[in-house]
């Protein structure tokens, strides 16, 4: 097994691809839009409906809709941009400009999807108050200009804080049920601590889910750990994830750790194959956790998550300590890490060392057009590698929590079943 130390110094963000293909846009909206006469009533039937508005493919296809994305303007307003999750390029941010109906304030912007999409999405909204369109910095001040949906009731928290974003899901799209509070199922709790760390020369705060007292509890309780923990707690709830899947049996109880990632510049230090990162998570973060709960030494009942760079560090812990990870969540992994020299480093490292005893499930979106191709040789890596329990699936959607959340929750049944 030829093993290498992960490449330092790479750049702090992903490859910066074009998009491969064009949006599929539609120059008719999914709805009759009004006349300078009809203005009230339209918006007053908008408010009602909720948006985006969808209706019926204009190709015939009974599996898409035409999608139609809405802003009421002001007088001043000269441009809006729509920016659904990776349904957008933002080295050709003139695709995702919205069109102004004659002599009304509807700007829209029309895009055919498949009913099983699902995505969150922003506006930005020009009022007149900075650069001109044209001017070399007008998209990157446009970018400042943020705004929410105000006909979409629909949200979902923003990472790192901020106003929740709008989010959209299709009919056929997979609906996170498993994510509502339910009266009758038992709660866990969740508790708050800062841990001591030595590798990363500090204390990290670090979320626990103690799942509820049952007769069906094991001895010692499967653990998950979650990365990027202050997102999905308290921001997203997992808890109540936990739970209903407890609660249907889908899977055992199970303790849950959820480190901090702190900011975006440590998660980008600590997210990207660093030693001393899974160090803490392996010397540190479980034996702290064993002093409180019952937890199994056993990789094969162990589960370690994440998302994005948490993805690629999920699958990294396993790499370097599969005595202790063996079993491995990455949703939308940044598996084309470093964007340089040495490119897909881990992928290479699986390819050139013997099969682990390590189970991968992996999920993309179909939308992520610069994590896809990565994703995709690290399939056939593992392929080739004998990792024939691997599972890798795509989603119609985008690099989006709102899609994580039934990942997630599919994820965790597979790998937490008995083997």
């Amino acid at each position: 097994m030829t093993v290498t130390a992960p490449p330092k110094g790479a750049p702090q963000h992903p490859p910066r691809l074009a998009r491969p293909s064009a949006l599929p846009l539609l120059a008719e909206p999914a709805c009759a839009l009004p006349g300078p006469a009809g203005l009230t009533r339209f918006w007053a039937d908008v408010s009602r409906r909720g948006t985006p508005l969808t209706g019926p493919d204009p190709l015939g296809s009974p599996d898409h809709r035409a999608v139609t994305f809405l802003w009421r303007g002001g007088p001043g307003t000269r441009a809006v941009q729509v920016m659904p999750n990776k349904l957008g390029d933002p080295r050709a941010p003139e695709g995702n400009v919205m069109r102004r109906a004659p002599g009304t304030d509807v700007w829209h912007w029309t895009v055919r999807l498949r009913t099983d999409w699902r995505g969150t999405y922003d506006f930005f909204v020009d009022e007149g108050d900075g650069p001109a369109p044209g001017h070399p910095e007008y998209w990157q001040w446009l970018r400042r200009n943020r705004r929410a949906d105000p006909y979409n009731t629909r949200r979902l928290p923003r990472r790192w804080g901020g106003e929740p974003i709008a989010c959209a899901e299709l009919p056929h799209a997979p609906r996170a049920a498993d994510w509502r509070p339910r009266p009758e199922a038992p709660r866990g709790t969740v508790s708050e601590h800062r841990v001591p760390s030595r590798h990363l020369g500090d204390h990290r705060r670090v979320w626990l889910y103690t799942p509820p007292p049952t007769a069906a509890a094991p001895a010692e309780l499967p653990v998950l750990v979650l990365l990027d923990g202050e997102h999905w707690h308290p921001g997203l709830g997992v808890a109540h994830l936990l739970d209903n899947l407890i609660a249907d049996g889908r899977i055992p109880p199970v303790a849950a750790l959820l480190p901090d990632s702190v900011d975006a510049g440590t998660r980008w230090a600590e997210l990207t194959c660093r030693p001393e990162f899974v160090a803490f998570l392996e010397e540190e973060l479980l034996p702290w956790a064993g002093t409180r709960l019952p937890l199994t030494a056993d990789p094969a009942r162990t589960v370690v998550a994440g998302q994005s760079l948490g993805g690629l560090t999920a699958a990294y812990a396993a790499f370097r300590s599969p005595h202790r990870f063996g079993n491995v969540l990455a949703q939308s992994g940044s598996f084309w890490w470093p964007d340089g020299p040495g490119a897909e480093w881990l992928t290479g490292q699986l390819a050139s060392s013997a099969r682990l005893p390590v189970r991968f499930w992996l999920s993309f979106g179909e939308q992520e057009w610069v994590a896809l191709p990565a994703a995709r040789r690290l399939r056939e890596t593992l392929a080739a590698a004998g990792y024939d329990d691997a599972v890798y699936r795509e989603f119609n959607g985008g690099h989006d929590y709102l899609c994580w959340r039934t990942e997630l929750s599919d994820g965790l049944t597979a790998l937490l079943t008995d083997r």
